[in-house]
């Protein structure tokens, strides 16, 4: 069954016979997610006609960060927990690009079935052509495409006109318009666009059939009464704007991109474009969990969204990890101290009544207050439910090489966290890895030349060497590249410590550059210098096949 997304342009509300059919299916119990979600979509609709479609740039926009680079498997696993999420529409990818980024769009197109999938261009119709084969799976598809509109980008980007650039934008939608019947146009820089010639804009491209709109603050520029009096100038002065949706994409640079996605969101955008854990480029993009939770905070504002809440600390958590990307303990809504009370005061109230401090409760967004604790005498069961509440489920045999790692972790600390476990989690993912660390031994200390012993499992072939250095890690890495025997520099080398304690889990961060390239390395581990050893091994094994 094939069923389309719906829009609140193309569902007749006023329909009295509708209506009847979907109180009448209300009622019906259904397994079916799929048909569930048609279900609720369509009440809300009816209820509220406030529904906001919510659109996830993670592997897009989220993976342009220094470091964050996912590969196709990675990012299948990502798409998929996007759509258990329920998010509408998945941008997976700037198909020109690179090879890379075109093979994941038609991947994720084949492995998910219900959000659009959506592919980024430039006004370039080589572009388009390139984004509408890679979507040729997608089951709901939808071209992204546009230009810059701001003084800035016509003056010194394209060192081009406004009626230029007006022509450059219709030619652009036209054109992808003749392969997809979705097409969503962006105006860039829109934040620092002169409302007048953004309202001439945007309905030039809703004449050339665009089906959205997106208003992005590019820069972070905004404050959220002028973004929101933006997108209110468009809806009263756009003709045809009540065909089409708007959308809002909102950097964080001044640390506003919530408060601007919701001021739009109030003027009259239904569509909030976001990421997970508000990764991007520079300050990041708006916070999918931060957004939703404020709609879902504030009933007053019948903003409903189909986001299923209790898998967002999971998912979360899961970009965290794949991307090497830590989540600050104070994150509003997935952080580690977002639902911690320290203060007795805060404590005692908190013991009386959750509300008195809690605006949200923790198992909304799928924080268990009751956390299992972990020792070294917890069992597989506890442990392979943490880590399906952290959105992680592994088989029986990587469960138990997991496990096997669980308790010498727990032998040298005291109580295992969520942090730790996602380091499990990646040690897992790790071991298929084609390079591996066999064995390491160092000798070092003050007056003497430290000394380091490395032993590297390649693809299976056995391989060791020894070498000094300037400290342990040092040698160690000598070590290693006497066996690589590759011309590599390390550009970037950062330590950084999960909690507090001399026997914690420390996290290396690595940048490695090979023949003009650069290639980003991690591993944690309680022993810093088998975890820096882990992290160089983690960064070749991206160039050395």
């Amino acid at each position: 069954m094939d069923i389309k997304p719906l829009s609140r342009h193309n569902l007749s509300v006023n329909s009295l016979i509708f209506k009847a059919i979907i109180k009448l299916l209300i009622k019906l119990p259904t397994k079916n997610r799929k048909i569930y979600r048609l279900i609720s979509n369509c009440k809300q609709m009816i209820e509220t006609n406030d529904k906001i479609f919510i659109f996830d740039t993670t592997l897009r926009d989220g993976e342009q960060v220094p470091g964050c680079q996912l590969n196709t498997v990675e990012k299948i696993e990502v798409a998929k927990a996007l759509e258990e999420l329920g998010v509408d529409v998945i941008e997976a990818g700037f198909p020109v690009s690179s090879p890379g980024d075109f093979n994941s769009v038609v991947d994720i197109s084949k492995a998910v079935t219900w959000p659009v999938i959506c592919a980024l261009t430039r006004a370039v119709e080589n572009d388009i052509k390139v984004a509408a084969e890679a979507l040729k799976y997608a089951k709901h598809k939808r071209i992204h495409t546009g230009i810059g509109t701001s003084d800035y980008h016509i003056k010194y980007k394209f060192n081009s006109t406004r009626e230029d650039i007006l022509e450059r934008a219709v030619a652009c939608v036209k054109f992808a318009k003749s392969f997809v019947e979705d097409v969503q146009f962006y105006a860039e820089d829109a934040g620092r666009t002169d409302n007048e010639y953004l309202a001439r804009v945007v309905e030039a491209v809703i004449k050339a059939g665009a089906t959205v709109v997106n208003i992005p603050d590019t820069t972070g520029y905004c404050l959220p009464w002028e973004f929101g009096e933006k997108i209110r100038y468009l809806m009263e002065n756009v003709k045809g704007i009540d065909k089409i949706t708007i959308a809002c994409h909102c950097h964080n640079d001044l640390g506003m991109a919530t408060a601007n996605t919701m001021a739009a969101l109030r003027n009259g955008a239904r569509q909030a474009e976001v990421t997970i854990n508000g990764i991007g480029e520079r300050a990041g993009n708006t916070s999918l969990e931060e957004v939703v939770m404020t709609c879902r905070s504030h009933k007053e504002l019948h903003l409903e969204s189909n986001i299923n809440t209790t898998h967002l600390y999971g998912i979360s958590r899961m970009v965290s990890s794949l991307m090497n990307m830590p989540v600050q303990p104070n994150k509003a809504i997935v952080g580690r101290n977002a639902f911690a009370h320290s203060s007795g005061i805060h404590q005692d109230g908190v013991l009386k009544n959750r509300e008195s401090y809690e605006i949200i409760d923790p198992k909304e967004v799928g924080v268990d207050e009751n956390s299992i604790l972990l020792t070294a005498r917890s069992g597989r069961a506890a442990l392979k439910h943490r880590l399906h509440v952290l959105g992680i489920d592994m088989d029986k045999d990587a469960l138990d090489k997991a496990y096997e790692s669980f308790l010498k972790l727990a032998d040298r600390k005291k109580e295992i966290n969520d942090d730790d476990i996602m380091m499990l989690a990646g040690q897992h993912h790790a071991s298929k890895r084609r390079i591996k660390l066999a064995f390491l031994q160092v000798t070092s200390g003050v007056g003497i030349h430290s000394v380091a012993s490395v032993g590297l499992d390649i693809a299976g072939e056995k391989f060791e060497a020894c070498s000094t250095g300037n400290g342990p890690v040092d040698a160690a890495i000598n070590a290693i590249k006497q066996i690589i025997h590759r011309k590599m520099l390390l550009k970037e080398f950062l330590i950084q410590a999960i909690n507090k304690g001399s026997n914690d889990v420390g996290k290396v961060h690595m940048t490695v550059e090979y023949e003009g390239n650069s290639y980003y390395g991690f591993s944690a581990n309680t022993d810093i210098v088998a975890a820096s050893a882990e992290a160089f091994i983690d960064a070749i094994n991206k160039f050395v096949r």
